[in-house]
């Protein structure tokens, strides 16, 4: 029975550090961490180093807001953490996530259009064999 409860507090451990760790990416939240001096807090600061694993390949593909990983990296400097009180900060940053979403959602859709496109005009024109053979 321990061992049951062992696995199922890891994966609790688990889901609790990748939900925390995608909150990461919303500038909104940083700055309520900021404000709130959680982000001045010595152990705070070293839980925010120890989730740096999640960068890792075998932890990062569980990520649906892989972003959040950027910001993570950025809360590593004391300049970033002591920006994100004020509002402005995380606005601008928020404004940017969205520029840059935008610019991706046009951009990835151009590509798949062209993809498309040259694929059709890679395929053979295919023409159906009108019997030839079989008149023979």
């Amino acid at each position: 029975m321990a061992g049951k409860r062992s696995v199922e507090q890891a994966r609790n451990r688990f889901q609790t550090e990748l939900e925390f760790v995608q909150c990461l990416a919303n500038p909104n939240y940083l700055n309520f961490l900021a404000q709130r001096g959680y982000l001045r807090e010595k152990h705070f600061v070293n839980y925010l180093k120890y989730l740096l694993y999640w960068k890792e390949p075998e932890y990062a593909k569980f990520l649906k807001y892989p972003h959040c990983l950027h910001m993570l990296e950025l809360l590593q400097y004391e300049h970033f953490r002591k920006e994100l009180v004020n509002a402005q900060c995380a606005k601008f940053i928020d404004e940017q996530q969205l520029l840059h979403w935008q610019h991706y959602s046009r951009k990835r859709t151009r590509l798949q259009q062209a993809l498309a496109e040259q694929q059709q005009h890679q395929q053979p024109q295919q023409q159906p064999a009108h019997g030839n053979a079989a008149s023979k």
